[in-house]
Formats: structure tokens, sequence, C-alpha cells
């Protein structure tokens, strides 16, 4: 991967439609690299009314639905270990496309989170993610310790 996106739903929603074309004019595409989606919809709305779905630039999509809270509450999903290991199993997957899409509905706590991890996962530094906003730590460290985890 050259690069992980983190991105709010109606930003990750452009960044796609910069990769469509109408029938028989892929010269009018404005963007042509390959990319994955880590897709993170709210629960207490059934999602945000669409899904990503895989074409000739997207190479794979995980859809996730979890609330952006740090602990157990009432008609609300928290964020899981086993939603962390699906997250490790598809970046590790995908390292060979270009680019990964991180969303959420705003593009600042959930989706900060798995995005710091992804680039921490890549080799790359993750400090400006999670300096620069709010990240949900709990998602944070559930996907770093299944790493971890993982590794022994």
């Amino acid at each position: 991967m050259k690069q992980v996106l983190l991105k709010s739903v109606f930003d990750a929603f452009d960044y796609v439609l910069q990769h469509y074309y109408p029938a028989g004019l892929r010269e009018l595409v404005e963007l042509s690299d390959t990319y994955a989606v880590i897709s993170i919809q709210d629960t207490h709305t059934g999602g945000f009314g669409f899904t990503f779905a895989k074409n000739e630039f997207c190479k794979d999509v995980l859809t996730l639905y979890f609330d952006d809270i740090t602990r157990e509450v009432e008609g609300a999903v928290l964020f899981s270990d086993e939603m962390a290991r699906q997250i490790i199993d598809f970046i590790e997957k995908n390292r060979d496309v270009e680019t990964l899409l991180v969303h959420c509905f705003a593009g600042q706590s959930r989706s900060r989170a798995v995005a710091a991890f992804a680039v921490e996962m890549l080799g790359g530094d993750s400090s400006i993610y999670l300096e620069q906003g709010a990240a949900n730590m709990y998602v944070y460290d559930t996907l770093f310790v299944a790493w971890m985890q993982r590794a022994s």
C-alpha cells in the first residue's frame, strides 16, 4: 500500500466516484489507483443506506457495523476482538492495492483509529492520525492487542 486515506462517509463517496467513468469512456476517469475500503457504518440507522462494491479499481471491501463508543452501551454495538481480527486480515490480504480507504460517518474517531493502526501495521508513522484528531482509543487499543496476540 502506498497510502491510507481517512475520510468521512461523504468524502469516501466522492473518492470512489472519482474512479467512475461512463461505459466506453474510460479516458474520463479522474483516478485510476487500486484501492480497498474499510467501511465503518453506524448500527442505530442500520448503516448509511449504501455499501461499496468491488470493481475494476476497488479490489476489496470490508463493511463493519459498530458504534463510536468505548464501553458497553445498551442499544449500541461495541467494537470487538473479532472485528479487529477481520481488519487485520483485510489489511494483510490487500497489501498489493495502492490505497486503503477507511471511513466512518465523520472520519474523526472510529476510522481515525483504524487508519492509525493500519499505517502502523504497515510500518509507517501513525502519529499524525493520533495527534490531529480524536481517535477512538478503544478501537485502536483493541486492534493493537489483537495484532500483538497474532504475532506471538
